[in-house]
């Protein structure tokens, strides 16, 4: 399992590899790590959080006191399951799990 994080986002599809060679499941809290190949990805997008900090950054620049705003969180957290990895794998990913994916690779 991986988190969120710029060396593991910039190493995706040699994590990715690595897995698939020893066999290993994989899970990644980056949501476009399931495209490089990770079995699945569970996790708030950084890029939409950043870009919601940066209306923060803006509204206390313009004279609003940090203290007053209103704390935020993802609203949204994707499942994304990729079943070529999961088939490489051996792997049989039940239904339930694939019903309740955001997106599923096949």
């Amino acid at each position: 399992m991986t988190t969120q994080s710029p060396f593991f986002q910039n190493t995706e599809a040699q994590i990715a590899e690595l897995s698939l060679r020893y066999r290993l499941p994989s899970i990644s809290g980056e949501p476009g790590a399931a495209n490089a190949g990770i079995l699945m990805s569970y996790g708030p997008d950084i890029r939409a959080s950043c870009e919601r900090a940066a209306t923060y950054v803006h509204r206390i620049l313009t004279g609003a006191k940090p203290g007053d705003l209103p704390m935020e969180l993802p609203t949204t957290i994707p499942l994304i399951i990729n079943l070529k990895t999961a088939k490489a794998l051996g792997l049989a990913i039940p239904q339930s799990i694939l019903l309740r994916a955001d997106q599923v690779i096949e």
